[in-house]
């Protein structure tokens, strides 16, 4: 698709994951799209991960600058893009849980409900990173038939081989005793030069600070604990969309041999492994990050496949 210079709206909705909407818990569901979208528009959908909400993570406005909202780039492009900020984090309710990869499934159900309702599509794109990545691979793999094509970068699988996952664990009993753990402006920036300095621009990392800690200034923990102590919480074998795996060439969370191994047990044959040089773990808002978001694209722009002759 070429990229429009149409005005881009948006919009907010609550979901309800629950039996009862009174005891419910409320997520914070956002929409981003072209004025002059066509009904049926392709949609995307958008998996953050364990420390910023789905909002700041991906519709990102850095001052002086306009081209680091993927929400932005992708509603240019003619796709109807959506996010949910996960039980626990940004605009969603506080609650006493750890919001772990199987409640973000559960979120992402809730969510979905919201999407199909306003869009009529059952089947969507979607796209996870990190934590968001086991997510959405585990929402694709409990919901065949809604994930049209999946997307995932910063991915971990067993987590061996992982210098991330192995300097996290030392803090593991930190993340079994608490349910939230606190986050602040040194932190948010850690997570643009832990891997590799140099790869994303600090403006960056001040804007998604200056997004994130006016919502709180705490996050859930199930996510660090799944990866540090539950692996694997998600079976490849039983993933049966087209799945594209990204790799940021310095990202120190996915270990390459343990992405070949996840990768080498997908078993649709419609599906790609992705290195991108020059990123990190924050691929999305990296230096490099057009790079990152051609390689969505493409993928989600491949032919479908025509029948066999007999």
């Amino acid at each position: 698709m070429a990229a429009t210079q149409a005005k881009i709206t948006s919009a907010e909705y609550q979901a309800h994951k629950g039996t009862e909407k009174r005891s419910s818990v409320k997520l914070y569901v956002y929409r981003k799209r072209a004025a002059t979208a066509a009904k049926g528009a392709p949609v995307l959908f958008l998996v953050h991960g364990s420390s910023a909400s789905g909002r700041s993570s991906f519709d990102l406005h850095v001052p002086g600058r306009d081209d680091y909202s993927l929400m932005d780039h992708f509603a240019g492009l003619g796709y109807d893009v959506w996010t949910v900020d996960h039980e626990g984090y940004g605009r969603s309710d506080r609650t006493d849980s750890n919001s772990n990869i199987a409640s973000g499934a559960q979120d992402l159900a809730a969510a979905m409900q919201i999407v199909e309702r306003e869009t009529g599509a059952r089947e969507v794109y979607m796209y996870g990173g990190s934590s968001g990545a086991l997510r959405a691979a585990l929402y694709a793999q409990q919901n065949p038939g809604r994930v049209k094509r999946l997307m995932v970068s910063a991915l971990v699988y067993t987590g061996e081989g992982s210098p991330t996952l192995a300097k996290r664990r030392e803090k593991v009993e930190e993340y079994r005793a608490s349910p939230r753990r606190k986050v602040d402006r040194a932190f948010i920036h850690s997570m643009f030069t832990r891997d590799k300095p140099g790869t994303s621009e600090m403006i960056a990392a001040d804007a998604l600070a200056d997004a994130e800690l006016p919502l709180g200034d705490s996050v859930p923990t199930g996510t660090y604990l799944d990866m540090c102590a539950n692996l694997p919480v998600i079976d490849p074998a039983k993933i049966t969309c087209p799945v594209c795996i990204i790799r940021g060439e310095f990202d120190g969370i996915a270990a390459e041999p343990d992405l070949l191994n996840f990768f080498g047990r997908l078993p649709c044959k419609d599906k790609q492994f992705v290195f991108v040089s020059g990123l990190a773990h924050a691929a999305t808002l990296g230096i490099n990050r057009h790079k990152f978001w051609h390689a969505m694209e493409s993928f989600m722009n491949m032919p479908e496949n025509r029948a066999l002759a007999a």
